[in-house]
């Protein structure tokens, strides 16, 4: 059998649809958690800082108006659409793959790792550029006329691409890449987890592993997988965030100088800033998407 055969372009299809519907719905979560994330206590003047989530929405909309909270939408969608739908497509093309050497129905949970860390990494290679270009986009404050500031600002992703490279290079494109690699590991626990949990529902009502879930077992699944995965990786976007950020590019050299300056100067908690926001945006999005696969 060819490996080719077990390539589903509904895959890639589903997985991109689901990610940009639930990116514009829940893109607001996604601004502020990544304002908190990269907030380390210092006072920079161009930056409003929040006391908690529903400040952080008053002072926007009071600022902004409500256009203001999807301030960066643009490269959120590029980035989410195009890294769902390659992330399912490749895990589920891997999967099937692995069950035809393997001759078995089912995969064990380090199959089910190697392929999650496997598309994720892939999928990582492909959009990190465009990850690094929402998290300016998320931050960015219009400067004024002829400012210096001009040249960092991006108007939209294809701009932000262009201005990326031409002031930064190959390597601006690769901001915050190591720790992401490490989120990789995000993916790979959440579609393991949802898959033993499948397992798990499959020996106690004694249906087929792949059988049809019910709404309330795919809330249960999906918000549960969810929260195992976002417990155990969240750190890494925090770091992610703040190597991508253009004021804090002086700051830090390498993910070793942030992740120690991160726990010497804000403690344990300073891993996990942005976290509240992160899991009310990240749950229902997964939900939809697996859903819609």
């Amino acid at each position: 059998m060819s490996w080719f055969e077990n390539l589903k372009i509904e895959h890639l299809i589903a997985g991109l649809s689901g990610g940009v519907v639930s990116t514009l719905v829940l893109h607001p979560f996604d601004l502020i958690k990544v304002r908190f994330q990269v907030n380390d206590g210092s006072l920079i003047k161009s930056r409003e800082t929040y006391s908690g989530m529903l400040n952080a929405f008053s002072q926007i909309i009071k600022k902004n108006g409500f256009q203001g909270l999807y301030q960066g939408v643009s490269a959120n969608v590029a980035g989410a659409g195009s890294s769902w739908g390659l992330y399912f497509f490749m895990f589920n093309y891997l999967k099937s793959t692995f069950r035809d050497i393997q001759k078995v129905d089912n995969l064990s949970p380090g199959y089910h790792l190697l392929c999650g860390f496997i598309a994720g990494a892939s999928t990582l290679t492909v959009t990190n550029p465009i990850w690094v270009i929402k998290t300016r986009m998320c931050l960015q404050v219009l400067p004024e006329t002829n400012s210096l500031m001009q040249k960092e600002y991006y108007t939209g992703v294809l701009d932000g691409l262009k201005k990326l490279y031409m002031y930064e290079g190959i390597r601006g494109y690769y901001r915050g890449f190591v720790p992401g690699l490490f989120g990789v590991s995000h993916g790979a626990i959440q579609f393991m987890s949802y898959e033993e949990l499948k397992k798990l529902r499959s020996k106690i009502t004694k249906k087929p592993v792949n059988s049809k879930l019910n709404s309330l077992e795919y809330i249960a699944m999906a918000a549960s997988s969810k929260f195992i995965a976002v417990t155990i990786t969240y750190p890494y976007q925090v770091l992610r965030s703040r190597m991508q950020d253009t004021l804090m590019q002086d700051k830090y050299n390498g993910v070793a100088d942030v992740f120690i300056k991160i726990y010497r100067n804000e403690g344990i908690t300073g891993f996990y800033k942005g976290l509240v926001p992160s899991v009310i945006r990240v749950t229902p999005s997964m939900l939809y998407n697996l859903l819609s696969v």
